[in-house]
């Protein structure tokens, strides 16, 4: 990937990585490495280049690679003290895309809730009410992010109603910035800060927000119900910082002399199914579908970050789907046997073991979708539930319809006799899938 031209003068890594999610959605590097080149990847520092880093995930991608510059090789050396060698891609190196990205003039982004790629300036949705702002995260919790914050909120207050938390990512950034005096800055400005941690990304952590409000975040995704019952946006420290301030959507050159004031706004259980009822281990299945006709289902969406202390699978299923829309009585319409039909990019989003074996729980035969997230794929496998890539089938196949799945040879048999090519189980999978997952002692 080519990032050609140079942004604006105030943006920030994270509104590079925003324009990337923009350019690519949250399926398009789906299993790639993708390496980057161009003249901001070469003068970017190395807290920059972990903030996009952090992004990749959302992208779809394996993992993202810049050419170290001499300022990453002489940090490398230092902390490790001894020398470093860089390593690059060869001369010769063959590639399965080439893309150029224009990020030319680009200025501060934000993602609007729900969906991390649906990226637009901050100027559109400027003036939206802020009830709580959250700054910290893999993406955003270093010290040069804090440090930047700091210059925002320097001489100024949180506005009244808004909540300003910051997490430091590590406690070596706590410390060092509370040395520099840049807690100091942030007690003055009204803030709440927390014991270092990624803190945000999971209930009951600093971060997560109630029904109704509304949160600027600096964390690297934004599903429904990921950071809590409200709307979350994504964004860069100084624009979450700004916003803050504002009491709206705002970046730190269009802060209001006063903060705008405002009031603050404000699942059923199912039925469990055991591990016992989960159906045998067979290479064909025939089962009822569900077809759920949405591509980037996230793991949130079908297995929130609430439930994540239950340790159980046989108390799993009750609340898959709970926080997908539309579908939060899934758990209590499944029978096992059933097989779930759905779009691109299954599973993105954070990895979880429950996400997996709440259909198990449930007894779903097997999952079809165009493609999965990939920490999910390994997942999937290595627990041996049956999952299987196919074509555009929720343009295809009716809810409701029984069909027939070969895992051997990918085949999915509808009702009229129809035939659909999918992907068949590798070797390694369909003997995973058999024996009951990679972890199972056999006899």
């Amino acid at each position: 990937v080519r990032l050609e031209g140079m942004p604006a003068a105030d943006a920030t890594p994270k509104d590079v990585t925003l324009a990337l999610l923009k350019h690519f959605g949250a399926n398009g590097l789906l299993g790639y490495a993708a390496e980057f080149y161009g003249p901001y990847v070469d003068q970017l520092d190395l807290a920059g280049r972990v903030t996009m880093a952090s992004l990749c995930t959302e992208m779809g991608g394996i993992i993202m690679l810049f050419p170290p510059n001499d300022s990453v090789i002489d940090f490398c050396t230092q902390v490790s003290g001894r020398p470093v060698t860089p390593v690059y891609a060869d001369d010769d190196a063959s590639y399965e895309r080439d893309e150029t990205v224009d990020i030319v003039g680009v200025g501060p982004l934000i993602a609007r809730p729900g969906h991390p790629e649906d990226v637009v300036p901050v100027s559109e949705v400027a003036g939206t009410k802020v009830d709580s702002v959250f700054i910290g995260s893999c993406t955003n919790g270093r010290a040069e992010d804090l440090r930047a914050v700091a210059r925002v909120l320097e001489g100024r207050r949180v506005a009244p109603g808004v909540v300003l938390k910051i997490v430091p990512a590590t406690d070596a950034v706590w410390q060092s910035l509370l040395g520099e005096g840049v807690m100091k800055i942030f007690k003055d400005a009204g803030v709440l800060v927390g014991n270092a941690g990624c803190a945000g990304c999971a209930a009951g952590q600093i971060g997560q927000n109630g029904p109704g409000e509304v949160t600027i975040s600096t964390g690297n995704r934004n599903y429904t119900g990921k950071q809590g019952k409200g709307s979350v946006y994504l964004a860069s420290p100084v624009t979450a910082a700004a916003s803050a301030i504002a009491g709206v959507i705002a970046t730190p050159e269009t802060i209001p002399p006063k903060p705008v004031l405002f009031e603050k706004a404000k699942k059923a259980a199912a039925a469990i199914v055991t591990a016992a009822q989960v159906a045998k281990r067979p290479t064909t299945v025939a089962g009822r579908v569900w077809v759920v006709r949405q591509d980037n289902i996230d793991t949130d969406m079908i297995f929130h970050n609430r439930y994540l202390a239950i340790t159980d699978p046989a108390e799993m299923g009750k609340y898959t789907f709970d926080n997908l829309a539309g579908w939060e009585d899934f758990a209590k319409k499944a029978k096992p046997g059933d097989i779930v039909v759905t779009g691109k990019n299954f599973g993105c989003g954070s990895s979880r073991q429950q996400a997996v074996d709440c259909f198990k729980t449930l007894g779903i035969s097997v999952i079809i979708a165009e493609s999965f997230g990939a920490i999910y794929e390994r997942n999937a496998i290595n627990a041996g539930m049956a999952i299987l890539c196919a074509p555009a089938l929720t343009t295809d196949i009716a809810d409701g319809e029984n069909v027939g799945v070969d895992f051997q040879t990918g085949t999915v048999r509808r009702q009229n006799g129809q035939e659909i090519g999918g992907a068949p189980f590798s070797p390694t999978q369909l003997a995973i899938y058999q024996r009951g997952g990679l972890l199972v002692k056999t006899a």
